[in-house]
């Protein structure tokens, strides 16, 4: 990391945000791991790929709040910081609405997102698909791999071409796993 880069984030107060997603520790994910580590690993895939603005950090480390406790304080969320109003504006590009079908919703942050809720998604499934190498479910593995290759690469291949070959590796090295898994019973 250059000293530039170094300076963006300096000033950037990501500590509120962080203890703020400690409320989701505990919680689990259908991919693996814990709600709380999956939202820093998605600050971590940000900052790899050198995105450095203060919002998109901070609504990474919270994009799954409002999904994952529907009870939490919106009034508590916007009072963080001066940055809070769009942070929560961010986070609720990238959340499901209530009712909304899993398609929809990425057909929806697709077509309408955000350039900065375009690249949130994007990391936000790199995550999600390094974890699927720990799931033993293939049925869900599977529905994953092709849901990922029929909305999420064409949003990376929109956003970021490294981010794009990243997801594409994964999801290549998934497919591999579901045949091996299918061809000689386990991994290989």
């Amino acid at each position: 990391m250059n000293t530039e880069q170094m300076d963006h984030l300096k000033g950037i107060h990501l500590a509120p945000y962080i203890q703020v997603a400690t409320s989701l520790i505990g919680k689990s994910r259908a991919g693996g791991g814990n709600m709380f580590r999956h939202q820093l690993d998605t600050m971590a895939i940000l900052i790899d790929y050198k995105y450095f603005d203060s919002v998109l950090l901070k609504a990474s480390i919270v994009h799954d709040l409002l999904e994952d406790i529907p009870e939490f304080s919106h009034n508590t969320f916007l009072s963080i910081d001066f940055e809070s109003h769009d942070v929560y504006s961010l986070v609720q590009e990238v959340s499901r609405r209530h009712g909304e079908a899993k398609i929809d919703f990425l057909t929806r942050v697709r077509e309408t997102g955000s350039p900065k809720a375009k690249i949130l998604k994007v990391a936000d499934r790199i995550s999600n698909v390094i974890t699927l190498g720990f799931v033993n479910n293939l049925g869900f593995v599977e529905r994953y791999i092709n849901e990922t290759e029929k909305y999420l690469l064409p949003l990376a291949a929109e956003v970021n071409k490294d981010m794009l070959t990243e997801l594409s590796d994964l999801v290549n090295s998934r497919r591999k796993y579901l045949e091996d898994f299918r061809q000689f019973g386990s991994k290989q």
